[in-house]
């Protein structure tokens, strides 16, 4: 927000009790993204609220994180009122929002309704319908037993499970003409705000494709990512088949005591999937280079240590190579946009020494391998040599382990490629997903304040540069990976939860990082808290929350 997105409002005869939209349209610029809510004193507001004193008012607009994730949580209100009025209330035993998928949510359908391009139109039509009518999308709180009572009507049977566990007396619910939803965070004003959309078919439900935030006012092309998809499709049997899928249901669980079996049986699949990429890797013999990349915070070291034991308990050496350890000397790092070292870069790697001394070794060469000295930011050869026999492997971890440019000179034969990312299997209702995105974060934040004693603030304040840093060098390349692992645990977020609400807690009222904060508080607010003692030692939680039998 900015000083030319802020205005100050006297009460008078012409704005008393005007909705804070209508005030807001006095003062949007031209040129200005969408208004999605206002921050009146500080305070994020909805639309609809009435001003009722002097204030000053800020603006969040559709390319703003928080005014998008409004545009999309809104859009997938209506599509799920449109989904029940198009295809009945009596033929639908429920819509599932599961995850995202590049600009858009995966849904399905359980009931009996047919997802063909019939059907997709109408629901398209009566969505069209209701943005034209500017349907007002209303606000009211009511006591939580009230509203267990009404989704328990309503067959919205996961709702009614997680409010079970809400501490509060009351919460919101939000309604679209006859219409009522929970939802976890803000809402447009009316439906007039939800013009930019399109529905497609994919796999055993639907696709519903948004704007994203850089470009709010158009819909990208729908382009899927089969094999991500399919990872987390995976894991989301796995959670069903445990009886898992939302939090509610987890929540019910620790309940029951039965906690430290969920725990194990979750260990014991990721490590079955472990074993797995082993096997697939011992299947290609010419293989000498296992690339390892994913995004921030999901494991890429623990995995990497885990998949090299299951490597030599099926007949091979390895030896692991983080490629930060051909970083080019500090001062010589490309800069960003912003006139910050961009260490994401590939430029900011020594691609040509790489590629000399991995085809050195795959030569069968003794090799003096380097070592970047992250204080003095520079590179150092201390005598570590390394040269391949028959059965050894190099398990390289790090960002750009998937991009080609990166090992351009190796044979493609030799080389295995793995992407690994936290995945979220778990919902909060059927209509209420966990992001991804957020998991990473919290980890992240547990982990660099336990080893580097950074703050929540200082994390949330660089996320949005590490995002982008994903975004440009990791995810474009995700598809091109041989196998896909899921390093997200059922059990986790009850875990974090623990170390991360009192990191989160420490942000202050007016800091930047405050709504973002409050926002991941509340969806922890959601679990159950769990102590973390009987997490396994070689667990990928433990390298967020310590504890590890691995050098990290």
């Amino acid at each position: 927000m900015t000083e030319k997105n802020m205005c100050k409002v006297t009460i008078g005869k012409e704005t008393k009790k005007k909705a804070y939209g209508d005030v807001l349209k006095e003062f949007e610029t031209q040129g200005q993204s969408q208004v999605m809510l206002a921050v009146v004193d500080g305070q994020i507001r909805e639309l609809h609220r009435l001003l009722k004193d002097d204030c000053t008012m800020e603006v969040l607009t559709s390319n703003d994180k928080i005014g998008h994730r409004t545009y999309q949580r809104s859009a997938s209100f209506l599509l799920i009122k449109a989904i029940y009025h198009v295809g009945g209330q009596k033929n639908i035993e429920k819509v599932v929002l599961h995850h995202s998928m590049g600009a858009g949510f995966y849904y399905t359908i359980r009931g009996k309704v047919q997802i063909n391009q019939k059907f997709l139109d109408d629901v398209k039509t009566y969505m069209r319908e209701q943005v034209t009518k500017k349907v007002p999308i209303m606000k009211k709180s009511v006591r939580v037993d009230e509203a267990r009572r009404i989704f328990r009507g309503h067959g919205m049977i996961d709702k009614e499970k997680l409010l079970r566990y809400r501490q509060v007396s009351s919460v919101n619910i939000y309604s679209m003409g006859n219409f009522e939803d929970y939802f976890y965070g803000y809402m447009a004003w009316h439906t007039g705000y939800l013009k930019y959309f399109e529905l497609y078919a994919y796999d055993d439900g639907l696709i519903l494709q948004m704007p994203t935030a850089a470009s709010p006012e158009e819909v990208p092309p729908f382009t899927p990512s089969p094999k991500v998809f399919q990872v987390q499709k995976k894991t989301e049997k796995y959670g069903e088949m445990l009886g898992v899928d939302t939090v509610g249901a987890m929540n019910d669980l620790i309940c029951r005591g039965e906690m430290q079996k969920l725990l194990l049986i979750s260990e014991a699949l990721q490590e079955g999937e472990i074993s797995k990429i082993a096997e697939a890797v011992v299947a290609h013999p010419g293989v000498k280079f296992v690339m390892i990349a994913g995004p921030s915070s999901s494991g890429k070291t623990t995995f990497s240590h885990r998949l090299s034991i299951q490597l030599e308990a099926h007949g091979l050496k390895p030896h692991p190579i983080g490629i930060d350890n051909y970083y080019i000397n500090r001062e010589n790092i490309p800069l960003d946009e912003h006139g910050k070292r961009d260490y994401e870069n590939l430029d900011a790697i020594d691609v040509k020494q790489f590629n000399e001394d991995m085809l050195a070794l795959l030569k069968g060469e003794r090799v003096e391998m380097p070592t970047m000295n992250f204080v003095e930011g520079r590179r150092e050869y201390r005598g570590n040599y390394l040269q391949l026999g028959k059965d050894d492997v190099l398990v390289i971890e790090g960002i750009h382990g998937l991009n080609d440019k990166l090992s351009y000179n190796l044979p493609k034969e030799n080389k295995f490629k793995i992407y690994i990312s936290a995945l979220t299997q778990l919902n909060i209702d059927e209509h209420n997903r966990v992001a991804t995105t957020d998991v990473r974060l919290i980890r992240r934040m547990v982990r660099d304040n336990r080893t580097r004693g950074s703050s929540a603030k200082d994390t949330i304040a660089m996320w949005n540069s590490v995002r982008r840093g994903e975004e440009k060098n990791i995810f474009p390349f995700q598809e091109d990976a041989d196998v896909m692992f899921n390093s997200t645990l059922l059990y986790e977020l009850a875990v974090l939860k623990l170390y991360g609400e009192p990191l989160l807690y420490q942000i202050e009222q007016g800091e930047p990082e405050y709504y973002e904060a409050k926002r991941l508080l509340k969806m922890l607010d959601y679990f159950i808290g769990v102590p973390g003692e009987d997490i396994p030692h070689n667990s990928i939680v433990r390298e967020f929350v310590g504890g590890g039998c691995f050098e990290i």
